[in-house]
């Protein structure tokens, strides 16, 4: 009786051993597939639900000018520009879109984050208010002896509105999750025609 006890309580865990490797291998598989899955390209002149933003890519371009929006530029140097209109979706003004967009590998470095300007007087990262499309710049520094790319790349990022986040039971914009691939023709200059819907 006591053998046959002893028995049931090791099939039992060698089986709870066996479920508990079984489900952690598949989230491992899940969570690899998931993240090698290739992002959705985006038509360039499309309108992008973000969640929070929805944004309209309307052109880019390469300037040489000393101030682009206000901001300065090194001696000599120049800066990629995207302008694009944005309409805040929320309930209230915010400027959380620091992490809207990010720069593919080439021409700017990843890790460079760009100034961001309201066009129409050159704010510098302005909230932007409920329902109320805004064009905006967002302007990178090009390194040193960089030629202008024909085409900049970028990966567009959604955010999700939870009722109460985890940690302090709150509501808010959360979980930033790339959504697509957006790929924009570089014009010559600011004069260069917005893309046409």
């Amino acid at each position: 009786m006591l053998e046959s006890a002893r028995s049931r309580v090791k099939a039992w865990a060698i089986a709870g051993i066996g479920t508990a490797a079984a489900i952690a291998v598949a989230g491992l598989l899940g969570a690899f597939e998931a993240r090698h899955q290739a992002l959705a390209a985006l038509a360039p002149s499309s309108q992008v639900d973000t969640g929070e933003w929805l944004v309209r890519p309307l052109k880019a371009y390469v300037s040489a000018e000393k101030h682009v929006y206000g901001t300065l530029l090194k001696p000599g140097g120049k800066a990629l520009v995207l302008e694009l209109e944005m309409t805040n979706r929320t309930a209230k003004s915010t400027k959380d879109y620091f992490e809207l967009l990010q720069a593919g590998p080439t021409p700017v470095d990843p890790a460079t984050k760009p100034f961001i300007v309201l066009t129409r007087d050159s704010t510098m990262s302005p909230e932007l208010h409920p329902g109320m499309p805004e064009r905006m710049a967002y302007i990178w520094q090009l390194p040193d002896g960089a030629a202008p790319p024909a085409n900049f790349g970028l990966t567009v990022i959604r955010k999700t509105y939870k009722l109460r986040d985890n940690l302090y039971g709150l509501p808010g914009w959360f979980n930033p999750a790339p959504i697509g691939t957006l790929t924009m023709p570089v014009g010559a200059g600011p004069d260069a025609p917005d893309l046409q819907p």
